[in-house]
């Protein structure tokens, strides 16, 4: 089987909707930590994901006329492009940084905010954050925010007129899977605007419950380009994403503290 040609989604009716365009993959991945250019368009292809984002300060989009550039790889008539923010400690950088982008890719307004507190822990700087997205929206930008797992901090963010919430389930690149699936799962109950685990997945499984617990959609990056086998990585993480997908649509059955028989005795032929 070739995992690049398995189909992003087996219901067009179900999308993820962003910034008022539609996506049949609810999978969004990173560009950082491949080997190559090469191999991050195979993975990428291989995930499905429609849209890929970009860290501005560590990636060349343009930026260096002379050197390898991203988007030769990742086309932005074949993908969204969702600049980021990443390696920015205050709000003045990252809002510089998103004008920069919106600069190179001829006036693109979509952004992924990422304010982060400290080196060691990449844990997002809330007080920067807010006073970021405040700016950012108020400049025109379309603001997917990063964030911790706070249900406070993502109301008031949706609050400020962000388009999607996305807390970590993890510090990034940790590969810890959900640490507060309760927190995601409050999110997610009161959220207006998509929301989306960001940081922290380490394997299928871990996409799998992000979706099962009602997010609409994942974004990772070191989960796949640090797989030994980042392509079939990437198409396994597609899967994932979709039959957690599918799990919380349908609605799991209870949990039950004793067993339950799956052929009751009570018409049982004796």
């Amino acid at each position: 089987m070739n995992p690049v040609q398995e189909p992003v989604s087996d219901d067009d009716a179900d999308r993820l909707v962003v910034a008022g365009r539609s996506y049949r993959s609810r999978l969004l991945v990173g560009t950082g930590k491949y080997r190559d250019l090469q191999e991050t368009r195979a993975a990428i292809v291989a995930s499905g994901a429609e849209i890929v984002t970009v860290a501005i300060r560590r990636t060349n989009i343009g930026q260096e006329k002379n050197a390898p550039n991203l988007l030769d790889v990742i086309p932005p008539d074949e993908f969204t492009i969702l600049p980021n923010t990443a390696g920015c400690y205050s709000a003045a950088e990252a809002v510089r940084t998103c004008r920069l982008a919106r600069e190179l890719l001829d006036g693109h307004s979509l952004v992924k905010l990422e304010v982060l507190g400290d080196e060691k822990t990449l844990y997002p700087n809330v007080v920067e954050t807010l006073d970021a997205a405040t700016t950012l929206v108020r400049d025109g930008f379309q603001v997917m925010v990063y964030t911790n797992d706070d249900p406070v901090v993502a109301r008031k963010l949706e609050e400020l007129g962000c388009i999607a919430v996305m807390p970590l389930a993890a510090p990034i690149g940790s590969g810890q899977g959900i640490r507060n699936p309760g927190n995601v799962l409050e999110i997610v109950e009161n959220a207006g605007v998509p929301i989306l685990v960001d940081a922290g997945v380490g394997t299928a499984s871990d996409a799998a419950i992000a979706m099962e617990l009602g997010c609409d959609g994942v974004l990772m990056n070191t989960a796949i380009a640090e797989a030994r086998d980042p392509v079939l990585m990437a198409a396994s993480m597609q899967h994932a994403v979709l039959a957690g997908r599918m799990a919380f649509l349908a609605g799991r059955m209870p949990r039950r503290r004793h067993a339950s028989a799956s052929s009751p005795l009570h018409d049982a032929i004796v």
